[in-house]
């Protein structure tokens, strides 16, 4: 069965619930519930939402009436934030989940440093609460063109230590050509082949009179990008081989329990994780190991995703967001993935979705000073022979592996 956009749960217009929706229908629900920047260069468009803090809801690499790579959750766009008092006992008391395929945040979320937990509260679900300004309170604009947008946005954020942040937040959202995604990686992209890339650049400044210190708290940039997930989908994350008492584990799969082995799979300094959205759990990979990419591939849509960003050329510490206190805040992973699923017995899942996430460095920043943190998304829809090109040279893996990693062997 191919891969299909969530089906629509509310008419608008000739839609009915049994239409999946392209990129257009998308961007028409989404302007009918928020404000929208688009982002266009023929086929390839982007999607952005300033009052959802400046994220990228979806993009295309097909026009109007193409594939939607983002996973949107159309029932809490269109229900709204609702007031205080109704969102009490709602999982909207905890968070907003929107959907969106990348998202703007700040680590740690767990831990003695969590800014997810207030101080002295048990690492719970029950006490567990994303900070206002990363999900109810919108980025401003401060500029926007036909390839590009600014947003900006002040805030003040606490973690469960008591310590306090003032901070500044920059984002810019940027198209990529063709031209310079031939450039970015290292190949000649065929002529035919559909794709759409787009940069965020985002800057953390500390706004406050007080330097951010390791042993009261620091923050990260984290950036999380939501997928539509199929039975089909794997995500693979390339690692630098080696000895783990010089680079760590190769991968953490302990976030909300030991991932099953029919699920994760390490082979040939390349890690398989299932992306079908059908089961919780969560991998992340620590900074001597990354290589600063991870992408996904779906058979069913032949489409090839893949996430860059910028890794500092030296050994820097990442903020540790496990639910629990820590021996070690700073033995964070820098690249994560998750796959949704039911999160106890009974209770449905957040999605279902699959997530691709990259984390700056702990931000130890003097006041005034600033940490940026660069990524890139790429979807590529295409002939299976330019694909398996690409693959090979980003993910250190083929379509032949990526679509048999996970089949039972006979």
């Amino acid at each position: 069965m191919k891969n299909q956009a969530p089906l629509f749960v509310l008419a608008i217009g000739s839609l009915t619930a049994a239409t999946p929706l392209p990129y257009g229908r998308d961007v028409e629900f989404l302007r009918q519930h928020t404000a929208v920047i688009e982002l266009k260069n023929g086929d390839a468009a982007v999607a952005l939402a300033p009052a959802y803090q400046g994220r990228v809801m979806t993009s295309t690499a097909a026009g109007d009436g193409g594939y939607s790579f983002g996973w949107l959750n159309y029932k809490v766009i269109e229900q709204g934030i609702l007031p205080e008092a109704k969102a009490v006992g709602k999982l909207e008391s905890h968070i907003y989940v929107f959907g969106g395929e990348e998202r703007f945040w700040l680590g740690p979320e767990g831990g003695q440093f969590g800014i997810f937990f207030p101080a002295g509260a048990k690492f719970e679900f029950a006490n567990w609460k994303t900070p206002p300004p990363l999900d109810t309170q919108p980025f401003a604009v401060v500029s926007s063109s036909a390839s590009q947008a600014d947003f900006q946005q002040d805030f003040a954020v606490s973690n469960h230590s008591g310590t306090h942040f003032e901070v500044a937040v920059q984002r810019r959202v940027r198209l990529l050509t063709k031209a310079e995604l031939t450039s970015l990686l290292g190949v000649a992209l065929p002529a035919d082949l559909k794709l759409v890339a787009y940069e965020t650049s985002n800057q953390l400044t500390n706004r406050g009179n007080q330097e951010w210190q390791p042993d009261t708290g620091l923050l990260s940039v984290w950036l999380l990008g939501m997928y539509k997930p199929s039975a089909e989908t794997v995500v693979a994350i390339p690692f630098r081989q080696g000895e783990a008492q010089q680079l760590g584990p190769v991968v953490n799969d302990a976030y909300f329990g030991k991932v099953p082995a029919e699920r994760l799979k390490v082979r040939d300094g390349v890690i398989y994780f299932k992306g079908d959205g059908t089961q919780r759990g969560k991998i992340g990979i620590p900074p001597r190991r990354s290589l600063g990419v991870a992408g996904s591939y779906s058979g069913e849509n032949q489409a090839l995703t893949l996430v860059l960003y910028e890794q500092p050329k030296t050994s820097a510490r990442y903020v540790n967001s496990a639910w629990e206190q820590q021996q070690d805040p700073f033995s964070g992973d820098v690249i994560n993935s998750y796959n949704d699923g039911s999160p106890a017995p009974g209770e449905p899942p957040l999605g279902p979705f699959y997530e691709l996430e990259t984390s700056s460095p702990a931000a130890a920043l003097k006041p005034g000073a600033s940490i940026m943190h660069r990524q890139t998304t790429i979807h590529l829809v295409g002939d299976a022979q330019a694909l398996d090109a690409l693959a090979l040279k980003q993910l250190h893996t083929s379509l032949t592996v990526l679509k048999s990693i996970f089949t039972p062997e006979k």
